[in-house]
């Protein structure tokens, strides 16, 4: 196989492959349903007209059984009147008339036979329907479970290295939160040392402290103030 040969060949196989890819298998078989559901409808369209064509001609040879008996009495009435010439006539009509009959009985015995051969076809043609519907629904069943499969393992695979993502921003999430959780009892082991001082207090220790003073003087003067009250309110002893 020459250079240009070899390349073809590769194109074709490419080309194959994704054709195969886009092409929906459940779809080709829907179609395919459809095809034989259609050639069946035509069989059973074919069995009806040849069902009305047989009644047709039966209608036909009824009538020409109804002229075969009236041209037969109009025969015996001429006799009986002495007109030969008339019996002879009628009984001519009757003949031309029984082989029309023998005609038609030989056209529906056609169309019978060739009815019963359509009704045949249509029920070989029913059955394959039946079972080409049972593999159809089969086959559609397992190319969805197939195709369920791969995006499941095409999901699982893909996400490998979005779970490795994930898990090392959890892991990192939980050494900041190690770190705040251990930075956090560290300043609550240190203010109850009293290393710390007070952050909501924009005070020194020494101003608190002399607040602390001057609250204790304002309590021991209201305390005289009240005993004074006390001593005067008093009666005399």
């Amino acid at each position: 196989m020459g250079i240009l040969g070899r390349t073809s060949y590769v194109i074709r196989s490419k080309l194959n492959a994704l054709v195969g890819r886009v092409e929906d298998p459940t779809q080709t078989l829907d179609y395919s349903y459809e095809r034989l559901q259609d050639e069946l409808q035509d069989v059973k369209r074919g069995i009806a007209d040849l069902t009305t064509q047989k009644k047709r001609l039966e209608t036909q040879r009824r009538r020409l059984e109804e002229n075969v008996e009236r041209h037969r009495d109009q025969a015996r009435r001429a006799i009986e009147q002495d007109r030969e010439d008339l019996a002879r006539r009628a009984l001519e009509k009757k003949r031309a008339k029984t082989t029309q009959i023998e005609e038609l009985d030989r056209q529906v015995a056609n169309l019978e036979e060739t009815q019963d051969s359509l009704v045949e076809k249509k029920e070989q043609l029913q059955e394959r329907v039946e079972q080409f519907r049972t593999r159809k629904e089969t086959l559609k069943a397992r190319h969805e479970a197939a195709e369920a499969s791969t995006r499941v393992s095409e999901a699982v695979t893909g996400a490998g290295d979005e779970f490795s993502d994930v898990n090392r921003a959890i892991e990192r999430a939980e050494d900041r939160t190690a770190e705040m959780e251990a930075r956090a009892a560290a300043l609550d082991e240190l203010e109850e040392e009293g290393v710390l001082e007070d952050q909501l207090s924009e005070d020194s220790a020494l101003e608190r402290e002399l607040e602390e003073l001057g609250a204790e003087d304002e309590i021991d003067a209201e305390l005289d103030e009240i005993r004074a009250e006390i001593d005067a309110e008093a009666p005399d002893a």
